[in-house]
């Protein structure tokens, strides 16, 4: 099955996914020839690559890109980050938020490469206890900060959709290292998620 060569999609991976998505739709009984779904292997096949390619990136080197010296040494914190992520068991989506701090110890990290950090363990197949240490321990073992912070809040698809499809539940982890597992930091940086200040 021939595809095109756009949205800096990889040829040679992306003729195997294609024939895969196309033998799926004949799994759960369609027709990929069909003028509904003719393009779709391709289109899904460019989707899976867009969602999982955290595996092409490396989250070390976009935090060591734009650290700097700064003295600076209290809490700082970024909130509110959208995730969207593929669960590995079912691979289905789930999505939420994250909030991320550290306590500089002599260096700073622009604060867009948080999140970046972020999606590059986000897309791909994931389960979100492992999403949220892989993050944590980047930014702590690149930033070597006094402590880290992190909480996920994230709704699953795979409950939702399927199996006890429960609309309603989310699933929240949490990691700490460093200052964080102090009683008064850990208090200060979850009392500060739950407010609005903004």
């Amino acid at each position: 099955m021939s595809i095109k060569n756009s949205d800096n999609f990889d040829v040679a991976a992306s003729e195997s996914l294609v024939e895969n998505f196309a033998s799926v739709l004949i799994g759960v009984g369609e027709d990929p020839l069909r003028e509904g779904l003719s393009k779709t292997p391709e289109r899904a096949a460019k989707a899976m690559k867009f969602l999982t390619q955290g595996y092409g990136q490396d989250a070390e080197a976009i935090l060591l890109s734009a650290m700097f010296k700064e003295d600076y040494s209290e809490m700082v914190l970024v909130k509110d980050i959208e995730l969207y992520s593929l669960c590995e068991h079912h691979m289905l989506p789930f999505f939420g938020k994250a909030h991320v701090a550290y306590i500089p110890n002599g260096y700073i990290v622009g604060l867009s490469k948080i999140p970046r950090v972020i999606d590059v363990f986000a897309r791909r197949l994931q389960v979100q206890e492992r999403l949220t240490h892989q993050i944590l321990h980047c930014i702590q073992d690149t930033l070597n900060p006094m402590g880290v912070a992190i909480v996920i809040e994230a709704r699953h698809m795979c409950m939702m959709m399927r199996g006890v499809q429960k609309q309603n539940s989310v699933t929240t982890t949490s990691a700490f290292t460093g200052e964080f597992q102090r009683v008064e930091t850990r208090n200060e940086f979850l009392s500060l998620i739950g407010s609005k200040l903004y």
